[in-house]
């Protein structure tokens, strides 16, 4: 059990290191000023609309698809084993979509108000299966 801890505590450290080094990276060089290539076109101004917990439609909806793959192993193993895979799938989920490990770890409560705003009835499905009243109670560093 402790190998386990190990192993999971490591991916998650892992998955927020890609995410601070994902973040100090350099962006592109602008144009210089006097270069004699067309004027980028203009950007579309119409950002997504974000939900509770400041994330867009399309993040909330890999969350919720990503819990979804696991609720069965989540009924199937006991609760203590599956909340190390809980914080690892938030984890892995932050890195993916972009999402600030560290204002994620300031307030925990966010998964769950982008679980009851986007799929209320896979949250429940996953709080019963881990048996625990709410995910911020669960999360370990987030």
């Amino acid at each position: 059990m402790t190998g386990l801890r190990r192993t999971l505590t490591a991916a998650v450290v892992a998955a927020a290191t890609i995410t601070v080094l994902g973040a100090c990276a350099p962006g592109s060089e602008p144009a210089p000023s006097g270069s004699n290539s067309p004027a980028p076109a203009p950007a579309d101004t119409t950002a997504p609309a974000a939900l509770p917990g400041g994330v867009t439609e399309t993040q909330a909806a890999d969350l919720c698809a990503r819990m979804e793959g696991q609720l069965q192993s989540w009924r199937t193993y006991t609760p203590s084993m599956n909340k190390p895979g809980l914080n690892l799938l938030v984890g892995e989920w932050a890195a993916a979509n972009g999402v600030d490990l560290i204002a994620l770890a300031g307030n925990r409560a966010r998964v769950d108000e982008i679980t009851a705003a986007q799929c209320p009835d896979i949250r429940e499905q996953a709080l019963e299966a881990l048996e625990i009243p709410d995910f911020a109670s669960s999360l370990v560093g987030y």
